[in-house]
């Protein structure tokens, strides 16, 4: 089974954070970004694990 990391970073022209995740979890680059705008690594994280939510809930 695949593992992925999820890693919250600030962006430092902004000073907003994004998550940057990495698939499979010890890759050295990430497979994607979000965009810099959350305003606590906190928020970016429970956004992220709002989003996945709601796709695996949807009707199929």
């Amino acid at each position: 089974m695949a593992t992925l990391r999820i890693e919250p970073r600030q962006d430092a022209a902004t000073g907003l954070f994004y998550l940057s995740v990495h698939l499979p979890a010890d890759s050295a680059e990430p497979f994607v970004t979000t965009a810099p705008r959350y305003a606590s690594a906190a928020a970016a994280e429970q956004d992220f694990i709002a989003g996945i939510t709601a796709a695996a809930n949807r009707p199929r």
